[in-house]
């Protein structure tokens, strides 16, 4: 089997793993009862928010509220947010490229009657922070934009797009740096509050954080106890938040490590790639080199995929998250790419476990697919 469809999904480390059974048999109590069991808990939940924030060298102004995954931490920060601070201004704003969770998110609000500002990106798919400051008045009271795009690997440059938020001071910024974290550097004391799922670096699916300024309140979205600061009701997932904190953990001491791995991988595949002339490149050369997206000029990409997946090798032809609707890249389409383009667009995307090896194998399967299926 040859997984390159790291972006939608991780297997899980062997550790995370041992964490997570071995903490469900030995400290199964509820961290919020008064007992000593229950204070175990609840001191073993404080380490793994600690850690968090060491794995990421914030300081103590921060805090983590563990959640279900990066949807949930989009919705409760974007919907917290705004609803928190409605008083200070109803403008907020996002970009026409971010993940469903949090587009679906603005369109709530939109319905509720908050001004929605939707910004169009450069042609790589990039927000130009110039075109944010444009957007920017008095009332905005949120900005949210990806760090990381999850289709083309995209990067935004975090620190001038905060720098431009934060001279506007009713505005708070969040960014969802799901496919971001523990794959490039990011100056994380420059934001607000961010979003990530445990599941996309080799922890669980079923895990995720919000990791906020102490000084933010959020309105919160689920009610009943007063679990995770008052902003979370439910019963904490203690085995789950002990592997996220390890995940993160592993993933953030092998960073550069990781970073070039998948740099040679990606590295050689676009290059490949690039000579032949049914490929189109989407994504940026000076993108994340954890993902590759390319559209083919003749080929549905939904029969290379389903081909390519008969031999063992898994690769995306859309987003994971919008794979169940029409098929066609929303995200290449607002990068300014014809409807052809975006409809027939693949995404690789690489780990620590990917091999060069592996690369080679899915070329000269997927060179051997394309001449099988030139009239398809």
């Amino acid at each position: 089997m040859i997984y390159f469809d790291n972006a939608a999904t991780t297997r899980p480390s062997l550790a995370v793993l041992d964490c997570f059974e071995k903490e469900s048999e030995r400290c199964f109590a509820n961290p919020s009862s008064p007992h000593a069991f229950g204070r175990e808990a609840s001191r073993k939940l404080e380490n793994a928010r600690l850690s968090i924030l060491k794995s990421l060298s914030l300081p103590n102004d921060y805090r983590v509220l563990f959640t279900s995954g990066a949807s949930e931490s989009n919705n409760l920060a974007i919907k917290g947010i705004a609803k928190e601070y409605f008083h200070r201004g109803k403008r907020i704003i996002t970009t026409q490229v971010e993940h469903a969770s949090v587009l679906e998110a603005f369109r709530s609000l939109e319905k509720e009657g908050f001004e929605v500002i939707f910004l169009p990106t450069k042609k790589d798919g990039t927000v130009d922070p110039e075109t944010l400051r444009e957007n920017m008045n008095k009332e905005t009271t949120l900005v949210s934009i990806m760090a990381t795009n999850n289709e083309t690997g995209s990067n935004n440059d975090i620190l001038a797009l905060s720098n431009v938020v934060h001279s506007f001071p009713k505005a708070f910024f969040h960014v969802d740096v799901t496919q971001a974290i523990g794959k490039r550097d990011l100056p994380y004391s420059s934001i607000d509050l961010f979003s990530f799922s445990g599941h996309k670096i080799h922890g669980l699916k079923g895990t995720g954080a919000l990791v906020l300024k102490k000084k933010i309140t959020l309105l919160r979205q689920i009610d009943g106890g007063d679990q995770e600061y008052f902003f979370r009701a439910g019963t904490d997932n203690l085995p789950g938040d002990e592997s996220l904190a390890l995940a993160l953990d592993e993933v953030t001491k092998k960073l550069e490590e990781n970073i070039a791995h998948a740099k040679e991988i990606s590295s050689f595949l676009r290059l490949e790639l690039e000579k032949n002339d049914e490929i189109l490149m989407n994504s940026p050369l000076e993108g994340s080199p954890f993902i590759l997206n390319f559209s083919l000029k003749r080929k549905k990409a939904s029969v290379v995929t389903e081909a390519l997946s008969h031999e063992g090798i898994y690769v995306s032809s859309v987003s994971a998250c919008n794979s169940k609707g029409e098929p066609i890249s929303y995200v290449l389409e607002a990068m300014g790419f014809p409807k052809e383009r975006a409809m027939n667009s693949i995404r690789l995307s690489f780990s620590q476990e990917n091999t060069l090896e592996e690369a080679k194998i899915f070329l000269n399967a997927f060179q051997s697919i394309l001449e099988r299926t030139i009239n398809r």
